[in-house]
This record gives C-alpha cells, sequence and structure tokens, in this order.
C-alpha cells in the first residue's frame, strides 16, 4: 500500500504503527524519498478494511489525497508483527 498526501510524515507512519497494532495486523510501514508512505499489512480482510478506512480519514494531522493498495499473492513471507523501517 502507497499512500500519498501532505502532512503525513514521521507521525503518521508511527500513528498507523500504533493503530495497525492495536488491531492485530502484522507487517511495517516506512517513509518513501518521494514523500509518500508505504506499508505492507497482513490480516483478516475486515480488519485490513478497517486499517485501509483509518488510514484514509482517521488521521486529522495527515490529509490524504491518494491511497494506493496492491494485493500480494501467495507465496509471501508471515510477518510476526509490525514495525517501523527505515526511509526507503
Amino acid at each position: 500500500m502507497q499512500v500519498r498526501g501532505r502532512g503525513q510524515g514521521i507521525v503518521y507512519r508511527e500513528a498507523r504503527m500504533h493503530r495497525a497494532r492495536a488491531l492485530g495486523i502484522t507487517g511495517w510501514v516506512r517513509n518513501r524519498m518521494d514523500e509518500s508512505v508505504e506499508a505492507m499489512l497482513q490480516g483478516s480482510p475486515a480488519v485490513l478494511a478497517v486499517v485501509c478506512d483509518w488510514m484514509r480519514d482517521g488521521y486529522s494531522a495527515a490529509l490524504v489525497g491518494d491511497i494506493k493498495v496492491t494485493e500480494v499473492e501467495p507465496p509471501f513471507p508471515r510477518l510476526d508483527r509490525f514495525e517501523l523501517q527505515p526511509t526507503l
């Protein structure tokens, strides 16, 4: 998933991490050099939908302009926690 908008940065990334952990989502999130935020999320479809809605509208400090979701087909590595990754 890639998120573009204004005012996201480090605070948005950390808020996303805390929200994902609270919902039991595993994966990672990182800032990109093009000022977007990228994430790999793993969880049930219902919980992933909640997280996607939150990323679009649930964080008032960010004005999200675009969310691009790409579903990854198996096989892929299963992640056991949600963590921050360095900027790419």
